[in-house]
């Protein structure tokens, strides 16, 4: 539960096409000045979740607070606290970078001197300032994401939804805008951030939910959710093993999860205080140990043990 009112309330929200459910009685809650992680296999019902937030579809049933009032898709001062940087390019090729920051500022009602300030503080923020007045056509996969982010953000938004942003850029691009989130939640934005790099969302989010088949099957704080799992300690010996997996079975809190000739794997809550306990076992067994791997969970370990599948399922 959050220590203070949610920028964002989205209570019980339905949402079905036909007979297809995307959104099976969605709750959760975002915090003001919060970088929220939002996860699940393809098809789970995350964009159309991030489509309702954004005003661009209605809710079959449930309803969506933002900053504490009903969120309603004609109400144009509450669209304007929003921004959306879509999985799918929201640029106009034609447009130079510049030509698509002015359009899309006066989409939000910049005028004048005003629009020139933000969109010379956009270009600078993606790193285009150099390529201000070439089409956007021309750029490079990396940064036709970077002006997509800038289209987003121009009329500095108060919640800003990013589906994908970072799909199918090279490594530069990709960790340029990753860091231009950081910046923008440091100055105040609010952030709900989807993406398959596991592990962009564990190192930017506190808190993270995971959908699947439109149910919201876990929503916590990220060391909750590594929680969920045990650590794992594999031990590879130069002979039979038999004799140190009956010592260190009598470790508290280790059990023997599988047990080859010359292979033994354990399982620990913690894995680190562990791999200590395991050590001092070896070192005073004079054990011929001659491989050790260790794996701490994460965020795509407790994804898959929770949704069965891998992302792009």
């Amino acid at each position: 539960m959050l220590s203070m009112p949610p920028l964002l309330d989205i209570r019980d929200v339905r949402k079905v096409y036909g007979t297809t459910i995307a959104l099976d009685g969605v709750s959760l809650q975002v915090a003001e000045g919060e970088i929220f992680g939002l996860l699940g296999p393809n098809g789970a019902g995350k964009t159309t979740l991030l489509s309702i937030v954004a005003c661009l579809t209605a809710p079959t049933a449930g309803e969506v607070r933002l900053a504490g009032e009903l969120l309603q898709r004609d109400n144009l001062e509450q669209r304007r606290l929003i921004g959306i940087g879509t999985q799918d390019l929201a640029i106009y090729s034609e447009l130079s970078a510049r030509e698509n920051l002015r359009f899309f500022g006066k989409l939000y009602d910049l005028v004048g001197k005003a629009l020139d300030k933000r969109v010379d503080e956009v270009l600078e923020l993606t790193g285009l300032r150099d390529r201000a007045d070439d089409r956007a056509g021309t750029f490079s996969g990396g940064m036709k994401r970077r002006l997509n982010l800038g289209v987003a953000v121009v009329h500095r938004p108060r919640l800003l939804l990013l589906d994908e942003p970072t799909a199918g850029v090279d490594p530069q691009s990709r960790h340029h805008i990753f860091e231009r989130v950081r910046d923008l939640n440091t100055a105040g934005t609010t952030i709900i951030y989807t993406s398959h790099y596991m592990e962009e969302v564990q190192t930017l989010c506190k808190r993270i939910g995971i959908l699947d088949h439109g149910r919201l099957i876990a929503c916590d704080a990220l060391p909750a959710l590594l929680q969920m799992l045990e650590g794992t300690v594999k031990l590879r010996f130069a002979s039979d093993p038999s004799l140190m997996r009956r010592r260190l079975e009598q470790l508290p809190g280790v059990h023997v999860t599988s047990a080859g000739d010359k292979t033994l794997s354990l399982a620990s809550a913690d894995v680190s205080g562990t791999l200590l306990e395991v050590l001092r076992v070896l070192r005073e067994s004079d054990a011929d140990l001659i491989g050790l791997d260790m794996q701490e969970p994460n965020l795509e370990r407790v994804f898959l043990h929770l949704t069965e599948r891998t992302l792009r399922d």
